[in-house]
């Protein structure tokens, strides 16, 4: 378990030295979802970050999609990072890429995985049965394609954040906000390196969202990885990590 920083307003992960490689993780994404993907890159010339987003504890009007963007900029100007490759899964990418749309000078590459951005109907639905503690748990295991992914650790911090109102209420609006924010008309424009590793049996965002991005964004390169849902990090780390290596090397980050 790697340690968890405070500093300011920010609470963080930073790990290894080199080359930032900055993680957003998603709505209901913990940052132990990345510990493979850290390991790994903190040790091969990379130094991770995986800020924790306030997405319960900051107030509702900034509960959203551009608000978020905003705190990650707070985030790398308060670090004073420079040439950040933004690495984002399900909301997670979809902060990055609208964060790149205002601060592209502060990003050097994209990584999407699993996104959100412009296919939004999986988000915030689904929760009137969430008092039923099997209803929630099939939902979460339907997230991955090995339904083992889904531990009782990980099925029983997503019953909790759905059964508190407050939550649920910042859940359901990141959802209109994720619907609000599409990305469609920003990607032609958004010039960067983007490396796109989607699984090819996601079904909270289908792997035709995934040919979209790659077909909208104008400098990207589309990976598949075979049995593998929403969080590919999770379900195929080494495959994942081996794919997005072989990509920074080839691009010279």
């Amino acid at each position: 378990m790697h340690k968890l920083i405070t500093e300011g307003n920010f609470s963080y992960i930073e790990v290894g030295s080199g080359k930032p490689i900055l993680i957003l993780h998603g709505l209901m994404g913990g940052l132990s979802n990345f510990h493979a993907l850290t390991d790994y890159f903190s040790v091969n010339g990379y130094r991770v970050i995986i800020p924790e987003l306030p997405i319960y504890t900051t107030s509702l009007i900034k509960t959203n999609v551009k608000g978020f963007a905003q705190y990650l900029h707070d985030f790398i100007e308060f670090k004073e990072y420079e040439d950040v490759i933004l690495l984002g899964n399900s909301l997670g990418g979809h902060i990055g890429l609208y964060h790149t749309k205002f601060y592209r000078d502060k990003v050097k590459a994209l990584v999407l995985t699993g996104s959100s951005g412009l296919y939004e109907s999986a988000m915030g639905s689904g929760y009137t049965k969430r008092s039923d503690y099997e209803v929630i748990k099939k939902k979460v295991q339907d997230v991955f394609f090995d339904p083992a992914i889904a531990t009782k650790a990980i099925v029983d911090d997503v019953y909790e954040t759905v059964n508190d109102r407050k939550k649920l209420v910042k859940t359901l609006a990141i959802a209109k906000s994720a619907i609000r924010h599409n990305m469609a008309k920003d990607l032609p424009s958004l010039n960067i390196p983007t490396c796109v590793i989607w699984g090819k049996n996601d079904t909270v965002t289908p792997p035709d969202v995934a040919e979209e991005f790659n077909k909208l964004l104008p400098d990207s390169n589309l990976f598949w990885i075979d049995k593998c849902g929403h969080a590919a990090m999770m379900e195929h780390p080494n495959e994942f990590n081996k794919i997005l290596h072989q990509w920074l090397i080839e691009r010279g980050f």
